[in-house]
Parts: C-alpha cells; sequence; structure tokens
C-alpha cells in the first residue's frame, strides 16, 4: 500500500493512493489538465485510476473533479451534501457514500469521518487494506473526540498543518477571512495540529505528512518544528505536501 500527493494548500489538493489493483484519487482540487501533469510526475495517468472520492465541495478540492472523471469515465463518491453543494450532476457516474459508514472500492477500505468544517456535509477518512490504515485529515476547524478515536494508532498519518497563528495575525489576508481560517469550522493551526498527535498512540506510525500547509501563513520549517516536537522526532521523520511540488510515494509495510 502506498499514497502521494499531487499538492496541498489553498490551490489545489489530491492525493493518490494505490492497493493491490485499485488506485484512487482522493479529492481532485487541480483542473483536470493540471492533475495529469502531476499524475505523470508519478508514472500514472489518468487511465490509472480507477474512482475519485471526493471530501467536500470547496474549490481546492473538487476543482477538476467533473472533467477528470468525465475524460476518463470514472465513478466519483460524495456524500449527499456535497452532492447538493455542487455541479455533481456533470459527472456521468455518481455514488453516494455516508460519512457515518465504512464503504469498499476495489482493495480498499474506506472509513469517513465526519468533521466540523465549513461545508455542506465534509469528511475525512481512514483508509486501509484489513492491515494498515492511512488517516487523512486536511480540512476541520478542531479536533473532535470522534476524530481523535478514530486516527488513533494508523500507520501513517496525513495531518494539516494549516497556518501559524502569528504569522495568521500578522499577515496579508482579510479580518473576515482570518476570522474563518481560524475559527472552528476553518483549518487547524500547527499548535493544533501538533497538540492533538500528542494525545494519539503514534507508534505505529510510519510516515507522517503536514498537508494543506499556507504558503502565507505558514513555513515547512515551522510546521516541521512544530509537529516533530509532538513525535519527539529530530525532524527528518516529518514531510511536508507542498502546494507545487505534492509528495513522492511513500509505502506502507506489515509489521
Amino acid at each position: 500500500m502506498r499514497f502521494a500527493s499531487l499538492g496541498s494548500g489553498s490551490r489545489g489538493n489530491a492525493l493518490v493512493l494505490e492497493h493491490g489493483q485499485t488506485r484512487l484519487l482522493l479529492d481532485c482540487g487541480f483542473s483536470a489538465t493540471e492533475c495529469e501533469r502531476r499524475l505523470q510526475r508519478l508514472g500514472l495517468s489518468g487511465a490509472d485510476i480507477d474512482a475519485v472520492v471526493v471530501t467536500h465541495e470547496h474549490t481546492d478540492h473538487w476543482r477538476g473533479v467533473a472533467r477528470f472523471s468525465r475524460r476518463w469515465q470514472l465513478p466519483v463518491w460524495l456524500t449527499p451534501g456535497t452532492q447538493a453543494a455542487t455541479r455533481a450532476d456533470a459527472c456521468d457516474m455518481i455514488e453516494l457514500y455516508s460519512p457515518h459508514e465504512a464503504f469498499a472500492i476495489g482493495d480498499f477500505e474506506l472509513t469517513p469521518c465526519p468533521v466540523p468544517h465549513d461545508a455542506r456535509e465534509p469528511a475525512q477518512f481512514i483508509i486501509g487494506n484489513g492491515d494498515l490504515r492511512l488517516g487523512v485529515l486536511t480540512d476541520l476547524g478542531y479536533v473532535t473526540p470522534h476524530v481523535r478515536h478514530m486516527i488513533d494508532r494508523c500507520d501513517a498519518l496525513v495531518l494539516e498543518a494549516n497556518h501559524d497563528v502569528d504569522m495568521l495575525a500578522n499577515g496579508p489576508y482579510p479580518p473576515q477571512l482570518k476570522r474563518r481560517v481560524s475559527g472552528r469550522l476553518g483549518h487547524l493551526s500547527n499548535t493544533q495540529a501538533a497538540a492533538f498527535l500528542r494525545t494519539l498512540d503514534y507508534s505505529r506510525l510510519q510516515h507522517l505528512v503536514a498537508a494543506h500547509v499556507s504558503e502565507k501563513n505558514n513555513h515547512p520549517d515551522l510546521v516541521r518544528s512544530a509537529l516533530a516536537a509532538a513525535v519527539n522526532s529530530d525532524g527528518s521523520w516529518v514531510h511536508v505536501a507542498s502546494q507545487q511540488e505534492g509528495l513522492s510515494w511513500r509505502s506502507l509495510s506489515s509489521r
């Protein structure tokens, strides 16, 4: 089982997951053409993808979904709320999932987790193969007890560390946007992400990846420092999925 990021941030998010004969695209926040270009960096094309799974309707997660799925005749999985909040009728094949019920696509088991975020019916995920578990938490304003329970003892974690509190407060965003980002339906700060990590049993973690890192209100060095301290690491173990370059393949192995 392995995963890679095509890019992560306010200008677009997409994660590729591969296990057995199945490859999934989790979100497609880039244009279809740009998504193709980024897939090529990983040695893939749209023809290699089996389905697109959408976490919520915000443009940085939805932008290329309809066109990319039509181009490659792929089913699009989304919640009823996300369907209602988007032009999902532009997709040829729609599959609905409940944010409260696990489901399977090919060789993957997907367990959605409802999260506090300013979208209609957003979900984040635990994605596994019956043995290994990858947690994906890129868009939530705060960590609920349910989220904490779901993410505990993952083998890999893609975790939002969106902003540094001081950089956001003194940065270029207008006050309303600052309040939205830092609010209870916005995005996790470095401090919040680190505090969350300290509550987890991370003894199984093979990979820790920071995602949705703001280009204007954060810096990779600040992210690595905060998350590394939370897991008692020197920082070499913490990776950042950047907006432009994403993150190359990371493999998970059974213990």
